[in-house]
């Protein structure tokens, strides 16, 4: 026999013990039938704090919702997983964020930088332009001297 065989085998003989229980349960009232409260639950794990069997619950209701609010816990722990996960890109947006900041404060320095250099050599070059116009006209006036004492 295959193992999927198996499994089948094991599943029916499952449902046959709780389609016996349930037969059990039936023919009395609802009263008669076995509490929750004081048995092992299926699963090892225990149910989370939000619920609580209540009192007369047939084993089968409660096997049922215990199955459900799990599935459910289990859902609930992943959606926390993604919080965590939406947490941790927000850190790393704020330290980009910081280092972006810190990047636009050096480009802004930079440039404040750059003006200032271009500043002192915008002087630079204006005060040798002047220079040299002094140096220029002073030359034409020693030239014209020079011209006006040999024609004197």
């Amino acid at each position: 026999m295959t193992s999927s065989g198996q499994v089948r085998r094991a599943t029916s003989l499952d449902l046959a013990k709780l389609e016996a229980d349930v037969a059990e349960a039936l023919p009395g009232s609802t009263s008669s039938l076995p509490s929750i409260k004081g048995l092992p639950s299926v699963q090892s794990e225990s149910m989370p704090d939000y619920v609580e069997h209540q009192d007369g619950v047939p084993r089968v209701g409660a096997l049922s919702a215990e199955a459900v609010v799990r599935d459910y816990e289990s859902a609930a722990k992943e959606i926390e997983a993604m919080g965590a996960e939406l947490i941790s890109a927000a850190q790393k947006c704020e330290a980009m964020t910081a280092e972006v900041h810190n990047a636009i404060s050096y480009m802004r320095d930079t440039a404040a930088t750059y003006r200032e250099e271009a500043k002192k050599i915008f002087k630079r070059i204006e005060d040798c332009a002047l220079l040299t116009e002094d140096v220029r006209k002073t030359c034409e006036t020693v030239k014209r001297r020079i011209e006006g004492n040999n024609a004197a």
